[in-house]
């Protein structure tokens, strides 16, 4: 076997070359969702390279989110339409005033679920206290949940609302609604409405960075994939705070959008 470890004439290396062909029958669609593609060996007896040449090509369709490795079986394409977040539109009050979830801006037309949630009451982390405007040592209900979109994972979530404004609105059928995992229609913020703490203003930090051990477990996500993080506070028309949310999201999975006038 005549094995080329790299293009001559400064060309780029051949695993870079072997990826750009396989991407480009991916896209054409000779390879399509859920296709298997050559492995290793079949690289190496097609372009003459050696396995740690047909390993990187492969590697570089993986870290593209191009494809997925499978343990013991092979690499098999994985094409996932990206999910449109539309900043602006999500959040407001004529989406979740009407009953419908913010959801439903992201997934269009497109299957959504929440496959895992928990509620409960926790001490207040400083970060989340600071932004809640709260004392040390307050109390806050907890909601956390992951989301899928065609099966997908791509983004898990948890809010946190202090426990004081709960508590002051005693055992009302909003209050309760809040502590269950089902908040109804219009969710967590048509009912913080219907407790007089209605959102009118939303401010998002989003930072790029690798994911933790277990966020790349929960999302599933493939090797050298970013998460995008989002620290957003939900504020009242007198810019009290009344909701954090710490969303993570799968940073191959989204295009976000943001609409502004000049």
């Amino acid at each position: 076997m005549n094995v080329v470890p790299t293009s001559d004439n400064g060309s780029p290396p051949v695993y870079r070359e072997i990826a750009e062909e396989l991407r480009g029958q991916i896209r054409s669609g000779r390879y399509a969702d859920g296709d298997r593609l050559p492995g290793e060996n079949t690289l190496m007896e097609r372009h003459g390279v050696a396995r740690a040449t047909a390993r990187q090509a492969l590697s570089v369709l993986i870290n593209e989110g191009l494809a997925v490795a499978v343990r013991g079986s092979g690499i098999y394409v994985r094409l996932f339409r990206p999910v449109r977040r539309h900043g602006a539109r999500r959040l407001s009050k004529e989406l979740w005033g009407s009953g419908r979830a913010i959801w439903q801006t992201d997934s269009q037309d497109r299957g959504y679920e929440v496959d895992s949630l928990d509620v409960g009451e926790a001490v207040a982390p400083e970060h989340v206290a600071r932004a809640l405007e709260l004392p040390d040592g307050s109390r806050v209900l907890r909601r956390s949940r992951r989301y899928l979109v065609d099966g997908r994972p791509v983004q898990s979530a948890v809010s946190h609302l202090p426990l004081a404004v709960l508590e002051a609105l005693g055992d009302s059928p909003a209050a309760r609604r809040v502590r269950e995992h089902d908040t109804g229609p219009g969710g967590i913020y048509a009912r913080l409405a219907d407790l007089g703490h209605a959102p009118a203003h939303f401010t998002e930090e989003i930072r790029v960075r690798m994911p933790t051990p277990e966020e790349r477990s929960d999302l599933e996500l493939s090797a050298g994939t970013p998460v995008l993080e989002v620290a957003r506070t939900a504020l009242t028309g007198e810019h009290r705070p009344v909701e954090f949310n710490e969303i993570t999201m799968d940073g191959s999975a989204y295009v976000l959008q943001y609409d502004f006038d000049a």
